[in-house]
């Protein structure tokens, strides 16, 4: 496969405290991420693990404290004429995790899918644009198209609206989608047809998607591959199905054990969280997970474990993990 998007080092700290404060809370640290052409990543964590914040750095709404992200072969600090910045928002762009308030009640569905064909593809007349805002919102599952622009947001359900968001996203004729947690506000009865739509469209329109969540089961369902997240730091990626069937990290298998299966008994000796979240304001040098973790040892407390490959495309950052 062909590498579309890569960070190296990828890096985001934030100030919290009042003025003179020092302090920093290092939401993102170091971390290293590729993805590739036509390929479904997913990005899994617990609240608080750094997740959103990629997506954030990724589509530019932050700039990293330091590293970088190459895209296509070309750093992306170096984009400095409009021209290219736009280019890149086109190609990279990102769904939300409210559909409630991603659109503004103001407008009719129609004027968020034309501005953005009006700034991302300045090549198309008045017709072709109504012709491609109708594609997209079909190419989403949203029927009768025309009638679905003329309507205000109020006049959608939930997942309508995020079938919205993914149709704004597709008329910029994007290369890669990051869709924040795009699932999580909505029934469980619909979730579905939102995985299957996004399995569509990688399908269909050929993009790649950045899938962020926190459920272990529709990663399960809808990604190649899969990268763990906590603390700020990837812990653990690889094929979905090789992390799940065989992780080697114990925080992923600490998520695994938090999925219920009604149809096993009880396992008395199953992993269980003994601890608090990381502290990632300042954090001290050594394993994050450690105060949580049932392998943890003396070199966790002072050396902070770095990605080691321990299969084929499959890495966990763990001291301990064979």
């Amino acid at each position: 496969m062909t590498e579309l998007l890569r960070t190296h080092g990828l890096t985001r700290h934030f100030k919290v405290g009042g003025t003179f404060s020092g302090k920093r809370l290092h939401a993102v640290d170091d971390v290293d991420l590729t993805i590739e052409e036509r390929e479904i990543i997913a990005l899994v964590g617990e609240s608080g693990s750094g997740k959103s914040t990629i997506a954030r750095l990724l589509a530019r709404v932050y700039a990293p404290t330091a590293g970088e992200i190459i895209y296509r072969g070309r750093p992306l600090a170096k984009l400095r004429r409009r021209k290219d910045l736009l280019s890149y928002r086109g190609d990279v762009p990102m769904v939300f995790q409210d559909p409630f308030s991603s659109l503004n009640p103001a407008y009719r569905v129609s004027h968020g899918i034309m501005r953005g064909l009006i700034l991302h593809r300045p090549d198309l007349n008045a017709a072709a644009r109504q012709a491609e805002a109708v594609r997209v919102v079909e190419a989403v599952g949203l029927h009768p198209a025309a009638e679905i622009l003329e309507r205000y947001p109020y006049q959608l359900s939930g997942g309508q609206r995020q079938r919205v968001g993914f149709a704004q996203a597709l008329a910029y004729r994007p290369k890669l989608i990051i869709a924040d947690e795009p699932v999580s506000m909505l029934d469980v009865s619909i979730r579905i047809g939102l995985l299957n739509l996004m399995a569509a469209l990688r399908e269909d329109e050929g993009v790649s998607i950045l899938y962020i969540t926190h459920d272990i089961a529709s990663a399960r369902y809808l990604s190649d591959r899969i990268a763990v997240m906590y603390g700020g730091h990837i812990v653990e990626t690889g094929p979905t199905e090789d992390v799940l069937a065989d992780p080697k990290h114990p925080y992923t298998q600490l998520l695994l054990s938090a999925v219920p299966d009604p149809r096993a008994p009880l396992d008395p000796d199953a992993v269980v969280d003994r601890g608090e979240p990381p502290r990632v304001v300042d954090p001290a040098p050594g394993c994050r997970f450690r105060a949580r973790c049932p392998l943890a040892i003396d070199r966790c407390a002072v050396e902070t474990p770095l990605l080691r490959e321990l299969g084929p495309r499959h890495s966990a950052a763990c001291h301990v993990a064979v």
